[in-house]
């Protein structure tokens, strides 16, 4: 019996950042959802990501006005940290991704077996497009500054940890962030997490976020995947954009009888200054409340 053999396309990008931070958005949840869509009238509200050989990965593409929408995904044959990445979709068409660096700059080359729907412009230029956010996705995103704090806690380093994430107690340490701060959602591994606060009209807002890491007592990773405004998770889109992605770690370790909490954050610049202040208050604060209670 004949087989119908496909039409292979390809697209392509130079882009001017590192091949480490390259692969990282191109396979982190966090960050798919920031590029993976052709036009600024569409958007990529979710994304999951299996990254090994037999993985599966899906991501949600929509209209903003919410008139369309599709699930994309596919299962990974061969993944190779920082060069090669093959999956096959669905429908059994197979995609090839390329990494190659060259100094600061890594080129990113893209070949996939065409469908017979469309016209082959069109799924050129579509793809095309994609490539292109995704180029703009890394070189614009990520100019954070990285911040750390740290403070010596007379109490074990148990008592810390336990103190710094009870419900209680974690509202009244980072009170001095903002009065009525408060989370919701887990701590545990993997896990989304909000954090809350209300604006100075009363309005509930804060970080859509989820927990990275967390190996007790020792280390918590939070890692911001956008903003909760107007009653909404906005995780994708310019208001999301210069959150996504940005870590909070907390370590603890044993000092001098006592525990040794360093924070570490990323931050856009226009809020290091708000920080430099409310910080160190808000480890004062747990400091006291580590020591008294």
């Amino acid at each position: 019996m004949a087989t119908t053999e496909r039409t292979r396309l390809t697209v392509e990008a130079a882009i001017n950042a590192p091949i480490e931070k390259v692969w990282t958005y191109w396979t982190e949840p966090a960050h798919i959802t920031q590029w993976n869509f052709a036009s600024e009238d569409w958007h990529s509200p979710r994304a999951e990501n299996d990254l090994r050989v037999g993985g599966k990965f899906t991501a949600r593409m929509e209209a903003k006005d919410g008139s369309f929408g599709f699930d994309f995904g596919g299962e990974y044959q061969e993944v190779k940290t920082h060069e090669r990445i093959v999956y096959t979709m669905g429908d059994g068409r197979s995609v090839e991704i390329s990494f190659s660096t060259d100094g600061n700059t890594t080129r990113v080359t893209e070949s996939f077996d065409a469908e017979s729907t469309n016209p082959l412009d069109m799924q050129q230029q579509g793809w095309q497009a994609i490539m292109d956010n995704f180029k703009k996705h890394v070189e614009t995103h990520g100019k954070m500054d990285t911040l750390n704090f740290d403070i010596h806690i007379n109490a074990p380093v148990e008592k810390v940890y336990r103190t710094m994430l009870d419900k209680n107690t974690f509202k009244e340490w980072t009170a001095e962030f903002s009065p009525g701060s408060d989370f919701q959602g887990s701590w545990e591994e993997g896990s989304k997490i909000l954090f809350l606060g209300p604006d100075e009209n009363g309005n509930m807002g804060g970080m859509v976020s989820r927990i990275k890491e967390n190996d007790p007592p020792r280390f918590v990773s939070i890692e911001h995947l956008g903003i909760f405004h107007d009653g909404r998770e906005i995780t994708s889109g310019p208001d999301a954009e210069p959150w996504a992605g940005a870590l909070e770690n907390y370590s603890l370790e044993e000092e001098d009888g006592g525990t040794r909490l360093s924070v570490r954050l990323d931050t856009v610049p226009s809020h290091n200054d708000y920080f430099a202040d409310s910080w160190p208050r808000a480890l004062r604060k747990l400091k006291y409340i580590c020591e008294t209670h």
